[in-house]
């Protein structure tokens, strides 16, 4: 299952300070678009804003053509710093999140044992975050978001703080999830390979305050060296 998102005339400020210029923006019902652009741009502003975090100084953002007035279940999110109860299990952390689903317990435990295995840590199921490495406990925030169902996926830089090789490995999951779920996902990133390995769509943000520089579909295939080029010519990189 999967939303489209929509941002209509989105504009947010902090006291008189403008973040984010009128932005427009739609992600169609099951696409992949990466958020790229360079800190102090607007990305996670935007990113806030989808999962109801965040509330608009004007416009407005639409999920499914209906308004986002706060956070919902239909909207999960994944940020970088995975944010576990230390002193719950991997399982105990799932289930804990979707206590607010009002689901019973039989149900809970199905459904966060079933998001583990999914994400390959149906073994740690029991283990602490204390006993899992830094590429489980970002497994184990995702198990958490998928476990709701959610129709968007929204993640906010989610493997910046793992080492090369976990982060590879943590693509390729994410890229096999959605292509088997479906899932409209909006995933936030300030690296060009990272948003070309994972996006079939790349907006770029520049800033501050955050405004969108460019939009380029992403095609099938081998990395497109001269699409890298134009991107890294909006952010001003090498």
């Amino acid at each position: 299952m999967s939303l489209d998102v929509r941002l209509e005339g989105l504009r947010v400020t902090y006291g008189s300070a403008p973040v984010l210029e009128r932005t427009e923006l739609e992600l169609p019902a099951g696409s992949f678009t990466a958020l790229l652009g360079p800190s102090g741009c607007g990305k996670s502003t935007v990113l806030g804003a989808v999962a109801g975090f965040v509330r608009p100084t004007s416009g407005q953002v639409t999920a499914g053509s209906v308004p986002v007035r706060g956070p919902g279940p239909e909207r999960g999110v994944v940020f970088q710093h995975y944010a576990l109860f230390p002193w719950r299990t991997a399982r105990g952390n799932v289930e804990f999140a979707l206590k607010r689903l009002g689901l019973p317990r039989v149900e809970r435990r199905r459904r966060a044992l079933a998001a583990l295995e999914e994400v390959g840590l149906a073994d740690g199921a029991e283990k602490y975050p204390a006993q899992l490495s830094g590429g489980m406990q970002q497994r184990v925030a995702l198990a958490r978001a998928l476990a709701a169902e959610p129709e968007v996926l929204l993640m906010d830089e989610p493997f910046g703080a793992l080492d090369a090789l976990t982060r590879t490995r943590m693509q390729s999951l994410l890229r096999e999830l959605w292509q088997r779920r479906g899932t409209t996902v909006l995933f936030v990133t300030h690296d060009i390979d990272e948003a070309l390995a994972l996006a079939e769509r790349v907006v770029v943000l520049g800033g501050p305050p955050g405004r969108v520089l460019a939009d380029h579909p992403v095609p099938a295939g081998p990395p497109d060296p001269a699409l890298r080029a134009r991107i890294a010519a909006h952010l001003g990189a090498p």
